[in-house]
């Protein structure tokens, strides 16, 4: 029996998304915008990285040639060395919005077809009703920020009277968000995932999709900076997923992908910090999965290091540090295993703003026993899901097309 490796590079959009225009995102292109950048030396950081953007293996699997599907260019240096080692192609999300949940969601086989609540970006961003309740059941003296912000200066600007006064910094963004961020010593990590659930119930009534805790350590003479124990808060998927059918299986859940799924039917759940040791902890797994086994991998530093910080250095060493390692996931596939490589939604570092940019992603699939070529543009990351479900021997989805 098979055995399938579903990994998504959170926010590794290749641009050309048909309804990028209604999100404000027309012509955005976080892997194109790259390369164009790197090609120009935009990319270099001393001590990082230097020069045009070197994906050698990611070109070889297709990257390029999916971005051409999706924009008619290949982007700079991404062309395929010699025969393209795997299947490749470009999908199209139909789903409302371009958040994580639902870009997860929709590769697992659910599209999201109602759109998602936000709140506006006004200050303050909340309903009242809403800050009055968090304040009384969450048992906290008020709250602070109560804006759409980005997290790094919202933390920078409120971490000071956050301590001195233990009001959480709560604040929002063009996603459907609320995000709580709190010291883990002088408020505590534990109580800021307390007043979270608090949250997450009264953001119920909402339609908000995720309330996430960001935690963070530091003083304002030094700084501060976020930790590893972030965690997500999301509402449980309307339908049935991928992983709903893979149930019964051994299934492991790297990354975020058990708090983006609530918990449901994600099997074991291995939470590192960072890409690399997410994919460490993914490759181990998948090394000691038996027959007709799922690992779900998400890879987050692209979006939430790099894209949301408009760091094209970054973004592009991210990249490279990846691709440096596709030669290992190679390794660890058997005959009749699968691995697929996607992403969730774009998030262009080089475009205005600091949200995720409405784009269509890459697929790409490759093993010891998959056909080369192109699969042409997928009308749903759903087709995703049906394909992972195909292969592995699982009832078929209610949504999407497998394209074997």
């Amino acid at each position: 029996m098979a055995r399938a490796f579903l990994i998504v590079l959170d926010s590794v959009g290749i641009g050309g998304a048909p309804d990028g225009a209604a999100y404000g995102d027309a012509g955005a292109d976080t892997l194109g915008h790259i390369a164009e950048a790197c090609a120009a030396g935009h990319g270099d950081r001393p001590g990082l990285r230097a020069g045009p953007l070197r994906l050698p293996n990611l070109a070889g699997l297709g990257i390029g040639l999916a971005a051409a599907g999706a924009t008619g260019r290949v982007p700079p240096g991404l062309e395929p060395a010699n025969a393209v080692q795997g299947a490749y192609g470009h999908a199209v999300e139909t789903a409302a919005g371009k958040d994580t949940p639902s870009g997860h969601w929709e590769i697992a086989g659910l599209p999201m077809r109602e759109p998602w609540g936000h709140f506006p970006d006004t200050v303050p961003a909340f309903p009242e009703a809403l800050t009055r309740d968090l304040v009384a059941r969450g048992g906290i003296p008020g709250l602070l920020g109560d804006c759409h912000a980005s997290g790094i200066p919202v933390i920078e600007r409120f971490g000071p009277e956050h301590m001195r006064t233990g009001r959480p910094i709560c604040y929002t963004s063009a996603d459907s968000v609320f995000q709580i961020a709190a010291h883990e010593e002088t408020f505590g990590l534990e109580r800021l995932y307390a007043l979270c659930r608090v949250a997450r119930d009264l953001c119920d009534g909402y339609r908000v999709g995720r309330v996430i805790a960001r935690p963070f350590l530091g003083e304002a003479g030094t700084g501060f900076r976020r930790t590893g124990n972030r965690k997500d808060f999301s509402v449980a998927p309307p339908g049935e997923t991928l992983l709903d059918l893979a149930a019964g299986r051994a299934v492991v859940s790297v990354g975020k992908i058990g708090d983006i799924f609530a918990h449901r039917a994600t099997g074991t759940e291995i939470k590192p910090a960072g890409n690399a040791a997410c994919l460490d902890a993914a490759l181990d797994a998948f090394r000691a999965l038996p027959d007709g086994g799922l690992v779900f991998l998400n890879l987050v530093d692209f979006d939430t290091e790099h894209g949301h910080r408009r760091d094209v250095p970054g973004y592009a060493a991210e990249l490279e540090a990846f691709d440096a390692r596709l030669p290992e996931i190679r390794a660890a596939l058997g005959p009749g295993d699968l691995c697929v490589i996607t992403a969730d939604h774009g998030n262009d570092p080089t475009w205005t703003g600091t949200e995720h940019t409405r784009e269509q992603v890459p697929v790409l699939a490759f093993g010891p026993d998959v056909q080369a070529g192109s699969i042409g543009r997928r009308a749903s990351f759903a087709d995703i899901g049906a394909t992972v479900a195909r292969h592995l021997g699982l009832p078929k989805l209610a949504h999407g097309i497998s394209w074997w």
